[in-house]
């Protein structure tokens, strides 16, 4: 499966601005924030995610320490630099969902973009 085919679950460090560009392009995505619970774990996170089939979206390099360490998750999607404007996240969701992936659950994806178009794009399956 392509990474855009799950449901998505946004961290609270996940800009507002890009869940809605998200979800007005037509993909099943909630926010951790729009459900008004900050300040959660994040294994909280991967659990409310894995319930609902949906992959975790995040600027947070912790998750990757969690997958590691046998926590059950569907996916993360690790998008770095964080905490940048939302058209930068934006166009690095773009460079994932435009590309030819297979995953399969679980897996960790991590996109880093290097420079104004190049985003380098890393798996690692479970």
């Amino acid at each position: 499966m392509n990474p855009s085919d799950f449901p998505l679950f946004a961290d609270e460090n996940i800009h507002p601005d890009v869940v809605a560009y998200l979800r007005e392009s037509g993909f099943d995505i909630t926010s951790i924030a729009e459900r008004g619970e900050f300040g959660v774990t994040d294994e909280y996170i991967l659990l409310k995610a894995s319930e609902g089939g949906r992959i975790v979206l995040t600027h947070d390099s912790d998750f990757g320490g969690l997958a590691l360490f046998g926590t059950n998750f569907v996916g993360i999607i690790y998008l770095r630099p964080g905490h940048i404007r939302p058209e930068f996240t934006i166009q690095i969701l773009k460079a994932i969902f435009e590309r030819d992936l297979e995953v399969s659950p679980p897996f960790l994806l991590v996109a880093e973009r290097r420079t104004s178009d190049t985003v380098k794009i890393r798996i690692r399956q479970f």
